[in-house]
């Protein structure tokens, strides 16, 4: 029920990106999505590697994002829509509900703890995390990272901070 939840919470953004018109408002409403999206595919894989990586790489392209929108639009002000705030809080909260009467584990605050030492014994660490870190496969992982190191600092020495899409600072 949980997964009904998220994926509910999850439309309801959508709802509210779509009825929103100023950049950060859409960036924060995105990033909000992408935190929602991120722990559903934890929530369905074994592990929470994908979701962790896929996460990190969102929250990167936003941030990029943010430093162009607040360089361009710096002193525009947003205001919160009461009718896109009030479709997504009825949304969400109906969601819940309808998550705390169909669960009621939930609403107690509680964990059934022989599901959960079942889930424990049977779900066992994947061993193919391990082989990626192998000593056969290390000398491959050592030499992309010192290539993505030196494509880095290709990139920053190319970089002028004086030229670029950014206004100039005073």
């Amino acid at each position: 029920m949980l997964h009904l939840f998220l994926m509910v919470m999850v439309m309801s953004t959508g709802l509210l990106f779509c009825r929103t018109n100023h950049p950060l408002a859409m960036g924060l409403t995105l990033l909000f999505q992408t935190t929602l999206v991120s722990l559903i595919s934890g929530l369905m894989a074994p592990t929470f590697w994908f979701s962790y990586i896929l996460f990190l790489v969102f929250l990167g392209g936003m941030l990029v994002l943010f430093i162009y929108v607040t360089s361009l639009a710096s002193n525009e002000m947003f205001s919160v829509s009461a009718k896109a705030f009030l479709l997504s809080a009825s949304l969400i909260l109906g969601a819940f509900i309808i998550t705390l009467i169909t669960d009621p584990l939930l609403s107690l605050g509680t964990i059934n703890h022989t599901l959960l030492s079942q889930s424990l014994e049977t779900n066992v660490l994947p061993t193919l995390m391990f082989k990626f870190y192998n000593s056969s496969s290390s000398i491959l992982t050592i030499l992309l990272v010192i290539y993505l190191f030196l494509t880095l600092l290709a990139v920053v020495s190319i970089t002028n901070i004086f030229q670029g899409p950014l206004r100039p600072s005073n």
